[in-house]
């Protein structure tokens, strides 16, 4: 029989993504098709509204979920990357420190050294190609996330008519647009209020 542990190792979390995306969407499908029917005329104002926009909602949900673990992944590997140096800077001060006699005269030259150390370790993970590729992914899949969680906002926004981040914008820019049109009908009736003056 096989131990939790060696079962749980046979979880391929891509393959655990896509039958939750499967089963996400079946049974999204199907609530849509219940809410789409005459029976979902008793839903009335947000339900009503929400309920159509359910499928939308559970497509990024699912999306979001396969980003999220790409993420994670990521995650992982850039932690992964910063204690493997940061164990290694720490065997070679382990070696180095015998070197250096142990007192209150050699305290400031041990700090040095594992300082030294430290820095040139993290220098090189820094600049290495496996690191900035890693990283790129990270914060590329960070992004990605981000887009999902504000377009089921958006969605959820909608469905109880509360503006949403885009309708915010489109009225700032056209509050803007107002304003420069109004200071420059402004600046024209000065002119002119000048010339009339004048005359």
């Amino acid at each position: 029989m096989e131990s939790g542990a060696e079962f749980k190792n046979k979880i391929d979390p891509k393959e655990a993504a896509d039958y939750f995306k499967h089963l996400s969407l079946f049974w999204t499908d199907m609530a849509y098709l219940i809410s789409s029917k005459p029976s979902a005329l008793i839903l009335a104002g947000p339900m009503r509204k929400f309920s159509l926009q359910t499928k939308k909602l559970a497509t990024e949900m699912i999306e979001a979920n396969e980003d999220l673990i790409e993420f994670n992944t990521k995650l992982s590997e850039y932690y992964k990357q910063l204690s493997d140096t940061w164990t290694e800077s720490q065997k070679r001060f382990n070696v180095k420190i015998p070197e250096i006699p142990n007192d209150v005269e050699h305290i400031e030259s041990s700090k040095r050294v594992w300082i030294d150390i430290f820095e040139n370790a993290f220098t090189q993970l820094f600049d290495s190609e496996k690191f900035g590729e890693n990283f790129g992914k990270l914060i590329s899949s960070e992004v990605e996330l981000s887009k999902h969680w504000n377009n089921m906002l958006a969605v959820l926004l909608e469905s109880v008519n509360v503006p949403t981040k885009d309708d915010l914008n489109e009225v700032y820019k056209e509050l803007h647009s107002l304003r420069k049109r109004v200071s420059k009908l402004e600046k024209n009736e000065r002119k002119s209020g000048v010339i009339h003056n004048g005359k």
